[in-house]
């Protein structure tokens, strides 16, 4: 027999969204690497380098020098992943190999590297720094979509299509209060966003603060101040432009729990939108259109498919998101001072939460922007179930005239006996006995025109639109 093949070394580039289309290709993506998370953690150990050194506990020269090696291109960043295996996070060998960067140019500078840390300090802080740069490009793309969505939404105001409950026609709706729906949900988005506090990492190995205590006592000019940690969380916080913790949160995750379930939000928001699409565009209804350039949306087996891919990429990613929101969610539940899993748990899952829920706001910018709607089409299918989509408004102009139970009991009968022989549903009321001398032909011509039955759907527009992305 022979041989069975060899299998293919790894590859450096082991991610490349291959599975993932909704986030490939788009800035979320590569605001979330492994380039940019180990940046990120550079940045972190650069920053506290500055804080200390603010405080006049670490020399402003070696902090400069810190800062100036902190550039992840100097670092093998699959080396450091190799290595990560034999300490259970990365820190471990990035602080070794970052003080060899910085030594080559400051071997004085190299003893200041990670002054009284720990590992989660930095990985913490860092992971809250590739969310922050994530996020501002989350926020852009939710406030660029909605902003096509608003001009959908004015545009049509009071084009009248099925509202539809439970797959089925129910009574008539408007697209421009569809339009504004969707829009709502983003700043509702929008606004969890911007309500998120993230925090740097500052507690030391227990969450004590004791080793930045003891190296302050050390490196100091005089006597530690009393409030020395709070004086360091604050200037942390000020070089990184994150916040400041009220205590450690080595093993109080909120930060973490709370950052799932703004993505979850989000992703749901943005999954909402694009499921409304996907039903629109089924052949049968024909409402709506993604934009489509050449060669979108192409079968690999069918010539004549242009397939709804921007919204089905979209969906995907909310289908996703909010269990990963889960995963972080159970991090809360974290024993002791620092956890044996759960906290490593989080790093794959809240960047897979980041860059999913990133690029398919990236994604909806485009079908926003792009949507075609079809008025004509959006009639015609109001038309084909010949006025039972205001039955529930007849019913309510005939309960004083004939009773409320009689007036449903009639209108019921009218639909059923409409469906069973395929008469218009005028047609059988204008043959109606109990009606004659009751409904006259134009008023009931005036009850039947479902444009006519929009209820507020204008004025609900109109306030909408109103909202800010900050209200």
């Amino acid at each position: 027999m022979p041989a069975a093949p060899a299998m293919p070394a790894a590859p450096t580039a082991i991610d490349v969204g291959l599975l993932s289309p909704v986030r490939a290709g788009t800035p979320a993506e590569a605001a979330t690497s492994d380039t940019a998370w180990l940046q990120a953690m550079l940045d972190a150990e650069a920053a506290l380098a500055r804080a200390q050194a603010r405080l006049g506990t670490l020399p402003p020269a070696a902090a400069a020098a810190i800062t100036g090696a902190a550039d992840a291109g100097r670092l093998d960043v699959r080396a450091l992943a190799l290595a990560a295996r034999e300490t259970a996070n990365p820190v471990v060998g990035l602080v070794a190999a970052f003080t060899r960067v910085v030594a080559a140019t400051d071997p004085a500078a190299a003893e200041y590297v990670h002054r009284g840390s720990t590992s989660q300090d930095v990985l913490d802080t860092g992971m809250m720094l590739v969310a922050t740069r994530t996020l501002k490009l989350l926020r852009a793309d939710l406030l660029r979509t909605a902003a096509a969505l608003a001009g959908l939404a004015a545009a049509h105001r009071d084009t009248v299509l099925a509202g539809r409950t439970l797959a089925l026609h129910a009574v008539p709706t408007t697209f421009g209060l569809k339009a504004a729906g969707w829009r709502h949900l983003l700043l509702d988005a929008v606004q969890r966003i911007d309500r998120l506090r993230l925090p740097v990492s500052v507690g030391g190995a227990a969450g004590t603060l004791a080793g930045y205590l003891e190296y302050a006592r050390i490196d100091g000019d005089g006597p530690v101040p009393e409030d020395y940690a709070d004086q360091l969380a604050a200037a942390y916080a000020c070089e990184t432009g994150l916040c400041a913790p009220a205590l450690p949160w080595h093993t109080l995750r909120t930060p973490v729990a709370d950052l799932g379930a703004v993505l979850a939000h989000t992703a749901g928001a943005l999954g909402k939108f694009a499921v409304d699409v996907l039903l629109l565009a089924r052949t049968e209804t024909a409402e709506a259109a993604e934009p489509a350039p050449a060669g979108r949306g192409a079968s690999s087996a069918m010539p004549h498919k242009r397939n709804p891919v921007l919204a089905t990429l979209i969906r995907s990613a909310a289908l996703v998101v909010p269990a990963l929101a889960g995963t972080l969610a159970q991090a809360l539940v974290s024993e002791d001072e620092r956890s044996a899993g759960v906290w490593h748990a989080e790093w794959h899952t809240l960047r897979e939460a980041l860059r999913l829920t990133a690029g398919a706001a990236h994604t909806a910018v485009e079908l926003a922007e792009g949507l075609d709607a079809d008025p004509a089409r959006m009639r015609a299918n109001l038309d084909r179930t010949a006025g039972l989509l205001v039955t529930e408004r007849i019913a309510a102009v005939l309960a004083p005239r004939l009773g409320k139970a009689a007036a449903r009991d009639l209108l019921t009968e009218a639909s059923a006996r409409s469906h069973r022989t395929g008469t218009p549903l005028p047609e059988v009321l204008a043959a109606d006995a109990t009606l004659h001398g009751v409904l006259g032909p134009e008023e009931l011509r005036d009850l039947l025109e479902p444009a006519h039955y929009t209820g507020a759907a204008g004025p609900l527009t109109d306030r909408a639109l109103k909202r800010g992305a900050n209200a």
